[in-house]
């Protein structure tokens, strides 16, 4: 388990970088471009990279084979790489160069995101894998808050010196990462597929995978929806001023941070379709409830109660797409994950707008919680149940 701790380092480093960058780069856009809209667009470069780059990325990292291992290379050459361009963001000297190093940041992170999620089922059994991934997004959570927190400060007295330290962090974990991890010494199989057969991106996409893919696209398009467009939510629909929206969705963030690691206990424990079925269920009830309050010590309380229903999903839902696989897979079906997410994040923001642009705020969380109802469907179909397989000293598998 040591080992896991250290190896969220990695999404510690990559949560921080991007909370600095969703946070302060719209500053550094605004005075160059006028349109809010295209501030917007411009912001989302990296999920367009994640629909492309990162599956075909995650599939590739299945089939290297080099002496530091498949996954460790695309560190090696990702991390440097987005350090360097995070760095240089607030030396921009105008839109140009702003816009060039906001892609290069955004290319040389796509190259590393999914090999670096990836490390953690090629090193840890599908027994401890929930617990395992829970550990990883509570690093991930406390690094976004670190950066909210500690990024507002630096800022204060230097536009760089929030960017300067995201680098920095992304170097020292690349190194301990390095230094920790040895690929061909620690992998439960390591057996690249290339040596197995070349494994094809649509051969992965059996009937459970589908099912699963298209769940997690509806539930994203649901988190996705409220998280952009909550403030405008609470200031338009509840009255509620600029600072007062935006901290109230910090309890949201807040539960989901602390509940990260008892979920990921929960879905080993009995089942991770189980776990993320009582998590859908959940966040149906709290979005549809959310229309009819009309208190700020109300909202935050849903907020906080929806935050450990989206712990129980979003815990569980990338081991359980993991395990469904076979091990020689597991990068491809890291980029899958993510591209579909990605594509939900692309989607939700523009759908959802149109749709409160016909009906007014208050259809917001109705349909959040229609595409609740969607995903819970999808979920439902699945016949694996997502147990985990323990392995005995005497070769004996029992479910758990």
């Amino acid at each position: 388990m040591r080992r896991t701790w250290l190896l969220g380092l990695g999404f510690f480093s990559i949560s921080i970088t991007w909370a600095l960058y969703n946070a302060f780069v719209p500053l550094f856009l605004d005075p160059y471009v006028s349109s809010v809209a295209l501030i917007g667009f411009m912001m989302t470069i990296d999920n367009y990279f994640a629909l492309f780059l990162q599956p075909w990325i995650g599939n590739r990292s299945d089939r290297t084979d080099t002496r530091f291992g498949r996954r460790m290379p695309y560190l090696l050459i990702g991390m440097p790489l987005a350090a360097v361009f995070v760095a240089l963001v607030p030396y921009h000297t105008g839109l140009v160069t702003l816009v060039l190093f906001m892609v290069l940041m955004n290319l040389a992170m796509s190259i590393y995101r999914s090999p670096t999620i990836a490390l953690m089922p090629d090193l840890t059994p599908d027994a401890k894998r929930t617990k395992a991934n829970g550990i990883i997004n509570f690093m991930g959570g406390v690094g976004g808050i670190l950066a909210f927190g500690g990024g507002s400060i630096l800022y204060r007295n230097s536009q760089s010196a929030p960017f300067l330290v995201a680098a920095a962090i992304t170097l020292a974990a690349m190194v301990v990462l390095l230094l920790v991890i040895k690929e061909k010494r620690d992998a439960l199989s390591y057996t690249p597929a290339e040596r197995q057969g070349r494994i094809r991106l649509r051969g992965e996409l059996d009937r459970t995978t589908v099912l699963l893919l298209l769940a997690i696209f509806f539930w994203f398009v649901s988190y996705q929806g409220v998280e952009a467009l909550f403030t405008l939510y609470g200031t338009n629909q509840l009255g509620l001023e600029d600072s007062v929206a935006s901290f109230s969705l910090t309890f949201f963030s807040l539960f989901f941070v602390l509940f990260a690691i008892p979920s990921g206990w929960l879905g080993n424990r009995f089942g991770k379709k189980r776990i993320i079925l009582i998590g859908i269920a959940g966040l149906v009830l709290v979005f549809g409830s959310i229309t009819f309050v009309e208190s700020v010590f109300m909202l935050r309380v849903m907020l906080a109660i929806g935050g450990v229903f989206w712990a129980c999903i979003n815990i569980n839902s990338y081991p359980f797409i993991v395990s469904t696989g076979s091990e020689q897979s597991i990068g491809t079906r890291t980029g899958l994950y993510y591209l579909v997410s990605s594509l939900a994040a692309i989607t939700s923001p523009p759908l959802l707008g149109l749709i409160v642009d016909e009906f007014g705020y208050g259809s917001l969380f109705y349909c959040a919680s229609l595409g609740m109802v969607v995903a819970l469907l999808f979920v439902l179909l699945v016949k694996n149940e997502g147990k985990t397989v323990e392995v005995k000293s005497n070769g004996a598998e029992v479910a758990g």
